[in-house]
Parts: C-alpha cells; structure tokens; sequence
C-alpha cells in the first residue's frame, strides 16, 4: 500500500505549500541546519589573497573578505536559481559577532598592511540594513577610508538609494559597488535566473553611483540555466558591449554548480552542464575590441572597461571545464588575461578537444535545444556518448 503524499496539491482544501517551500526544500533540512549552526559565527567563512588591479591600472595584492552572516534578503522570500551562497550563513549572526569576523580578518593579515585593496563579501549586500546591521556596515567604511585602502563592495540595484549613498560616501567617499546584474537582458532575469529586479532597476542603480563618484562594477553571469552553451557566448559578449559604457569593471562569473539550488538539480540529472573553458576563451576574445577598441591591454592604451573572468571551481566537473588534461593550462590563462587584459595569454592554446568543443556550438546553432547538447567531458567515451 502506498504511503500518503505530504505534499498538497490543488483543491484537496488545504492551504497549498509554496513553490518556494519546495524548491529550497535543502536549505531546510536538518542536515542543513545542523551544517549552519556547527560554523563559529565569530569567524569570516574564508580569508584570502590574490593578485589585482587598482582604479589607476596599478597591479597590487587584494584581500577578500568573505564574512558569515544572515545572507541575502532576496533568498529569504525567493532567490537565484544559481545562487548557493545560504550555505555559508548562519541565522543568528550579530553586530557583536560581524565585528569580531572583521577584527580576526585585519589580524591574520595584519591590518592588510601588505594589500592596497580590500573586497568584502556578505553572501548579500553590505548596504542592506536588514541583513547587515548599520553599525557594522559604518565601521568597514571607516576602518578602509582611515587605513587608505581601495574598497570594494557588493549590493542589489534595491539598496543603492541617492539616501543611502549619501550617508555612505558621508563616511568613505570612495569605493567600488559590485552589483550582481547577470544579464542585461529582463527575459533571462525573470526566468532563467529569478534575479527579482529589472535592466532599468540597473539603469537606475547606476546613475545614483554615478551622482556620488563611485565606481561601477558589473557582475554578468555566463551560460545560466536553461541557456545552450552557444547562446550563452552570443548573449554574454551582447551583455557585455551593452554595460561597458557604464561599468568601470565588467566581471563575468562563469556558472558553478552550487549544493542546494536550482541549477544543482538540473545537473544532477543531466539536464545542465557547465561552461566549457573554450567558451570563456573565445568570449574574452570577442569582447576585447569592445573594451579596447584601439588595442593593448589593461596597462596600454585606454579601455572602456576592464573584464574579469575568475572561473570558480575550473577545472572541476562542477565549475568550468574541458576535457581534463587542459584544463589548469587555460584556466591560469584566463586568470592571468584578468589582470593583464592581455590577448597574448591565449597563445599557444590549444587542445584535442577544442573540435568537440566547436563540434557542439556548431550543432547548437542547428538545433537550437533550450537545454543544449552538451555531453559529459570526463570518462569513457561510451559513457558520454549514452548520457541523456
């Protein structure tokens, strides 16, 4: 006898549960909760340092700050189909305890005396005073602008108001907001990444950080769910040429898989993959005369914008990839073009699998399937050639 369905459907005359409900069903399970609560929540998730580029061209060492915390008031009613950053929050985080995560941050670096710049990261966005109380949000601003450090910080369109950037350049009067846009496009906003906000919620975000100087960085995701690998090149160098004008820096995020989401399910069943690494390549290669109309690279000539393309996870079956024995070749290319805006990192690249690779856009382009055909890129052959 078959067990009763706890779910409730349409006119069995129970209230009906959410789609919400069920779709972040992870995010709610004990062994998710368990995972939340077992975190120091006086201690930033990660620390780390890596190379950058300075608002003049100057290359210098970054610190990213990556801190604990509530996590993004767009996941507590909705969220991103890709985004898994709740994995790292924790529901009762305080002032008390962000304060504590900032001070362990400057010690371990020792007040990041060797980093001109300082990237701090909240699962969420710094400005918003429902998940990040106002108090702490004042003392980053400060402790950056009196240590003379670059500050970069990241925000929804919803809370860069004319009044919220007065009170806060009142405090720092120079620093970069990183706004997760994703795709300069309300189509794919709405239903492939359930972004919550428009192209003009960007527009509008914009023109307030212009009005008070500050720097514009644009995050632009590439190939989100329910895009073809094709479509997701021929979109991203469009995505790019139409924010350059008005982004100081271009960011694109090469999709990862993360636990709990959307795009984790798809995958799971075969119906996603990632980008491929060659994507990226060829992406960057479009779009450099877009940036750099009269050639050169970051330290040459002048850009309209600088690209960033970091691959989270490259190389790994749920980040980025090619065939496998390629893959830490091309990545350390893409990173090093981030700092250099230099095409001649992709010299001499090449691989076996850049055919299969042009293989499928071309096949893509012939059957324009909304899921794509991209097959497994590790393995057996026979394995790849039989998976759905």
């Amino acid at each position: 006898m078959s067990q009763p369905s706890d779910l409730r459907m349409i006119g069995e005359g129970g209230k009906g549960l959410r789609i919400h409900d069920l779709v972040k069903a992870p995010a709610n399970t004990p062994w998710a909760k368990a995972k939340q609560q077992s975190w120091d929540a006086s201690e930033p998730a990660t620390v780390y340092v890596t190379p950058e580029v300075l608002a003049d061209g100057t290359t210098c060492s970054a610190v990213t700050v990556i801190l604990r915390t509530k996590g993004c008031h767009w996941w507590w009613s909705s969220g991103c189909t890709f985004c898994g950053y709740f994995n790292d929050t924790r529901d009762d985080v305080t002032s008390t305890d962000l304060h504590a995560q900032w001070e362990a941050a400057k010690v371990k670096f020792d007040q990041f005396a060797e980093q001109d710049m300082v990237k701090v990261y909240t699962s969420g966005s710094l400005l918003e005073d429902r998940e990040i109380p106002v108090d702490f949000q004042e003392t980053v601003l400060r402790d950056c602008a009196e240590l003379g450090k670059e500050l970069i910080v990241e925000s929804r369109c919803e809370q860069l108001t004319e009044e919220k950037l007065a009170w806060a350049t009142g405090i720092n009067p120079s620093f970069t907001v990183a706004i997760g846009l994703e795709a300069y496009d309300d189509e794919v906003l709405r239903f492939h990444v359930n972004k919550g906000f428009t192209t003009s919620s960007w527009d509008r975000a914009v023109t307030n950080l212009e009005s008070f100087n500050l720097r514009v960085k644009t995050y632009l995701m590439f190939k989100p769910p329910f895009m073809s690998e094709v479509d997701a090149l021929d979109h991203s160098v469009k995505w790019i040429e139409a924010v350059a004008h008005r982004s100081d820096e271009i960011s694109v995020n090469p999709m990862n898989i993360q636990r709990g989401t959307v795009i984790d399910r798809l995958h799971r069943h075969n119906e996603y993959r990632p980008p491929w690494l060659w994507s990226l390549v060829e992406m960057i290669r479009r779009a450099h005369p877009i940036l750099h109309p009269d050639g050169g690279s970051n330290s040459q000539g002048e850009a309209v914008s600088r690209l960033i393309v970091h691959p989270t996870a490259g190389g790994k079956v749920r980040g980025s990839h090619n065939c496998g024995s390629c893959d830490g070749e091309v990545v350390a290319a893409i990173e090093r073009y981030a700092v250099s805006g230099d095409l001649m990192e992709f010299e001499g690249l090449t691989c076996s699998c850049q055919t299969v690779w042009a293989n499928e856009l071309t096949l893509e382009r012939q059957l324009p399937l909304p899921l794509g055909l991209s097959k497994p890129r590790r393995g057996r052959v026979l394995e790849r050639l039989r998976s759905p």
